[in-house]
Order: structure tokens, then C-alpha cells, then sequence
């Protein structure tokens, strides 16, 4: 129990306050895949991305919502708080199945079902009030990661289709980077819809459980990552990077084309 010291240089305990629950993503390990779904697989999710989409334009304000009432009661009202959850593991297992984490077809449903190979877990409690009042300014690096990394997934993205397709699965390295995006995409979400207080982490991965801990669970609790993976994750950053600097580069092109020489003739 933690101590706090008084007048007079004595201390008193401190009953410690609840921890943040930082959101869990469980993922199976990395398996075969059937190269006919691998080879379609992005044009079968347009349905799944239409429906993203609408779902999206409904967590949007009940976010907005959210944040007001957080303001004041400093926790998300329930049926905001069940909606927001619903829709952050819907567009979490349709991630996971776009990035090719897994072969299975994402249902149509806000409801986590357990026979599914993507669970997740998110415990939505009371808020810093504070926090929530600069929920915008406090998320914007954990924003400009989550941006890099998803930018150089997508570099990426037709080399490592092209790889599953050939061998029929992820290489270990690869699934391993690419569920560490999609496992920090999922917290950083949920960190934005205030369905939870704590900040996201633990980009590239846990360390193996110590004796006497929980064995793992999952693909990603804990998520390990050798030294390929991190190399492959660090790509994802630099590419993400790059790819940002040359749009930008290239809308100042652009803007400069336009420009439209208003000066006097001679």
C-alpha cells in the first residue's frame, strides 16, 4: 500500500486507486489459409466496409454525446457505452480480417460471438474528467503512430497479400507486425471513444511471462515480437513516414500549379 507523509514526517497508507484496464485483443496464432479467400479477400469485405461505415456515422456522435456527458458525470452513459464497445470490436474483426491476421469472415453483428477467432475485451468505467476535456490534444501522438503505422501497412499491403497467397499463410515475422498494429489501432480507439482512461501501449509487444504468471492466452496476450517483427513494425513507421512527406510534398506541388499570376502585364 503506497504511503504519503504528513506533518511532521509521518506517513499514512493510501489505499491505491483501481488500475487502467488497457483493452485486450485476442488473436489465434498464425495458421494456413485458404489461398481462394486470401486471393478475394479484400473484395469481400467491401459489404463489411459499407456497413463500417454507416455504423462509423453513429459512433461519431454518440461520441460527441459521450464526451459531454463524460464532462459531467465522468463515464460514458450506458447505451452509449455498449454501442461504442459493439462497434469498436465489429471494425477491430473486420481489421483483423483485412489485414489477413485471420481466415475467417466477420460476421454481421455488434455482438462479440466466442466461437470467433477475434475477441476482444473492454471494461468502460469511470474517466478522468480532466482527461476527457483534452481527449483531443492528449491523443495526438498516439494519432501520428497510428497514422505512420497504417500508412506503411498499406506500402505493404499488396507484397504481403502477395506472400500469403503464395505460401498459403502469414510468415511469423509478418503476422507478428501486423497484429502489433492492428492490436495498437484497437487500443488507440478505444482510448478515443473514452471506453477507456488508459493511454495505448506497448507498440512492439510484452516480454515472455515470467514463472508462476499467466501463460498466454492468445497470439497477442502476450504479444512477442522477434527481432523481425519489430524490424518489419519499424518499416511500417519509416514507410508511413515517407509516404506522408511525399503527399505533402506533392499537394504543395499542386497548390503551387494553381496559383494564378494576378500582376500587371508590362
Amino acid at each position: 500500500m503506497a504511503q504519503t507523509p504528513g506533518q511532521g514526517g509521518w506517513t499514512m497508507p493510501v489505499a491505491p486507486g483501481p488500475p487502467e484496464f488497457l483493452p485486450i485483443l485476442d488473436i489465434p496464432e498464425p495458421g494456413r489459409q485458404r489461398r481462394l479467400t486470401i486471393l478475394f479477400r479484400w473484395l469481400l469485405l467491401v459489404p463489411q466496409a459499407i456497413v463500417l461505415w454507416v455504423l462509423s456515422v453513429i459512433a461519431f456522435f454518440a461520441a460527441v454525446i459521450g464526451w459531454f456527458a463524460a464532462l459531467v458525470t465522468a463515464e460514458l452513459p450506458a447505451p452509449i457505452a455498449r454501442y461504442l464497445t459493439g462497434y469498436l470490436g465489429y471494425d477491430t474483426r473486420v481489421t483483423a480480417s483485412g489485414t489477413l491476421l485471420i481466415d475467417r469472415y466477420p460476421p454481421f453483428s455488434l455482438r462479440q460471438r466466442p466461437d470467433f477467432p477475434v475477441l476482444v475485451q473492454v471494461r468502460p468505467g469511470r474517466l478522468n474528467r480532466l482527461a476527457v476535456l483534452f481527449r483531443l490534444i492528449l491523443m495526438i501522438p498516439a494519432a501520428v503512430i497510428n497514422s505512420l503505422l497504417g500508412a506503411g501497412w498499406v506500402v505493404l499491403s499488396f507484397f504481403i497479400w502477395l506472400l500469403a497467397l503464395v505460401l498459403g499463410r502469414l510468415p511469423r515475422p509478418v503476422f507478428e507486425a501486423t497484429a502489433a498494429f492492428v492490436r495498437y489501432r484497437f487500443r488507440f480507439n478505444a482510448y478515443v471513444l473514452m471506453l477507456t482512461s488508459a493511454y495505448p501501449k506497448y507498440l512492439f509487444g510484452e516480454e515472455w511471462p515470467a514463472p508462476g504468471e499467466e501463460p498466454p492466452v492468445s497470439a497477442t496476450r502476450p504479444l512477442v515480437l522477434g527481432g523481425p517483427g519489430k524490424a518489419l513494425l519499424v518499416a511500417f513507421l519509416v514507410l508511413g513516414l515517407a509516404g506522408h512527406v511525399t503527399a505533402d510534398f506533392a499537394q504543395s506541388g499542386n497548390d503551387s500549379d494553381k496559383t494564378v499570376n494576378t500582376a500587371p502585364a508590362p
